[in-house]
């Protein structure tokens, strides 16, 4: 017997009973007489101790030997802790030792498995196996499966389905770029890695499955940031028979289900909002509601006065950061100015107005504008007393974008966005297409198989190059806290319409056919109406913890580079397997 007991479950009540605790040596401390040893696992940290009047010099001698991360057996006696440590559930007690055996040595690790580590990124992520034994990287873990386990029990109560798709699939030109397998015994020919599961779940809809889930590994060959990785993972999801606003109703009730059972969060129910209306007000389609600075358009109180940074403007617009006149000085507004020009962002300057005392403005656009004129700015945006205006122009689409930015940074700086405080939000009507002026063509904004509102689908089918582009989608995204977590549509489920937006697409007959075939050759055996949606599993345990970066809601993550530093991978391949493959070109660079 390895164990009676975990290092995190004793408590005072057990004093008196003897037991056998297994695990990692946390950390020693030799005071000469006695000797404590902190020993640890996932549950926990229990503290044994070794006296030289009661313990023998043998035993006494081998707990001496103990380094860190030693896996050791203890075998001992529950006693009354004299040194009593209240911030660790098992502080009342000890554990007098009897009998040590050493189950395997370690090295000295690398870097401090606690808490706090003073292990850098690249070196944790080397030695993920040691930096999983610390307690908050295994609670992003333990959660991770708690809220894995609740979304199964929620979408089987709605009588949901899990059903396993592929992950050899066929590679398509739209969305990201795929990761591609070669193929041994057809060369030359080569499997996609999915990017989601979209087609074979439109099939399950037409085989009958009217309801199915899978909690599936995705795989783009994209850029990295925090919340991206190579690999990934969704609940992804669909229904027939349903319309928009069952989806939305079923997927925010597993939403309040998982914040409920995670963090004991009851949620209210989520607004809505047109994407129309998120740009306008917010200036991004995942706007961040836990704090208001709505966007407010000055373009009829602001041109027309000589000040040829706005008569020139497509469009002038800003917001106000209340309470925040007194706590920007001229240094500080320039540091913003500066931050809002960085290449990331853009932005060719930044007007400022302070509301004063008695009806009075201070802003260096004040020889320009009247005390009056810039009281009704005040008006618009409704500010008062102490409150900070900050103003910029330009092209209209580039100008709300970098305004989404400066919002989010004020907000920081004003502690208006509380990692524990979540605030749900559906984005709606999407736009069904973009037009590309690079290509000079359409791309979806979702994927080719989103379906056109009901109202807008003979425009559609019978609308020119112009209508197309005002063409709204029956699409959807879940945003909390300015996070996508979710996304979705209701699909197109006719041929004619599918083979409609192939051709929008820029897509030939024979390359609709040669890529997607099989699904709209299933349409002609009656499929039925179906959608659904797909959340981004990673991010949501990131949210609801209140972090940005979903690594470490990963077991073993790639970095930045899209490297795994543990296994070293990617990594160059025999020249046997080359050869199998048919791969001349990347033999020839192994060469």
């Amino acid at each position: 017997m390895y164990r009676t007991h975990n290092c995190g479950q004793l408590r005072i009540e057990n004093v008196g009973s003897n037991v056998v605790l297994s695990g990692w040596v946390q950390g020693s401390n030799d005071l000469g007489h006695m000797m404590y040893t902190n020993l640890r696992d996932r549950y926990g940290i229990t503290q044994l101790i070794f006296s030289k009047e009661k313990t023998s010099q043998d035993l006494f001698d081998k707990a001496r030997t103990l380094g860190r991360e030693f896996v050791v057996k203890a075998t001992g006696k529950v006693i009354e802790r004299h040194s009593k440590n209240p911030k660790i559930p098992t502080g009342d007690i000890e554990i007098e030792v009897t009998e040590l055996e050493i189950l395997n040595e370690s090295k000295t690790p690398p870097f401090t498995i606690d808490n706090e580590t003073d292990g850098g990124d690249d070196l944790r992520m080397t030695y993920r196996y040691l930096d999983l034994r610390r307690k908050p990287v295994q609670n992003n873990i333990i959660f991770r499966s708690k809220l894995s386990l609740e979304t199964r029990i929620y979408l089987n109560s709605q009588n949901f389905v899990e059903v396993e798709t592929p992950f050899l699939i066929k590679s398509t030109p739209e969305g990201a770029r795929d990761f591609v397998v070669p193929s041994r015994m057809n060369k030359g020919q080569f499997y996609a890695l999915p990017q989601s599961p979209q087609t074979f779940k439109q099939l399950l809809m037409i085989s009958g499955l009217d309801r199915y889930f899978q909690i599936v590994k995705c795989f783009r060959d994209e850029d990295l940031r925090a919340d991206r990785q190579p690999e990934f993972t969704q609940i992804d999801c669909e229904m027939s028979y349903v319309t928009q606003e069952d989806i939305l109703n079923t997927f925010e009730g597993l939403t309040k289900h998982l914040f409920k059972t995670t963090l004991d969060v009851e949620l209210e129910d989520f607004p809505r909002m047109t994407y129309d209306d998120a740009m306008r007000l917010y200036g991004s389609d995942k706007p961040d509601t836990r704090f208001g600075m709505q966007f407010v358009e000055l373009n009829d109180v602001a041109k027309g006065t000589g000040f040829p940074v706005f008569d020139n403007a497509e469009i002038v617009v800003g917001i106000c950061a209340e309470g925040q006149a007194g706590n920007f000085s001229n240094k500080d507004i320039k540091k913003l100015t500066e931050w809002m020009q960085r290449p990331q962002i853009g932005a060719k300057g930044l007007v400022y107005v302070k509301v004063e005392a008695g009806g009075t403005f201070k802003s260096p656009v004040g020889k320009f504008f009247s005390d009056e004129v810039l009281q009704t700015w005040a008006d618009k945006f409704g500010a008062k007393e102490g409150d900070m205006i900050l103003v910029l122009s330009g092209e209209d689409e580039k100008t709300r974008k970098q305004l989404n930015e400066l919002r989010l940074e004020m907000g920081n700086r004003m502690g208006l966005r509380d990692p524990k405080k979540f605030s749900p939000l559906w984005v709606v009507d999407f736009p069904l297409l973009e037009w590309d002026e690079d290509s000079e063509r359409f791309h979806a904004m979702h994927h080719p198989f989103t379906s056109p509102k009901k109202a807008d689908m003979e425009r559609m089918l019978n609308g020119d190059h112009e209508t197309m582009k005002s063409l709204r989608a029956d699409a959807y995204d879940l945003v909390i806290n300015g996070v996508e977590i979710g996304g979705g549509s209701v699909r197109i489920h006719d041929r004619d319409l599918q083979s409609k937006n192939f051709d929008l697409l820029g897509f030939t007959k024979e390359e609709a056919e040669a890529q997607f075939g099989f699904l709209l050759g299933a349409f002609e055996y009656g499929a039925p109406p179906h959608g659904g949606i797909a959340f981004g599993f990673d991010r949501l345990c990131a949210v609801l913890n209140g972090v940005n970066s979903i690594r470490d809601f990963i077991a073993f993550p790639k970095n930045n580079q899209g490297r795994d530093m543990m296994i070293d991978a990617p990594s160059p391949i025999d020249e046997t397997q080359l050869d199998e493959l048919g791969i001349e070109m990347a033999k020839e660079e192994v060469e």
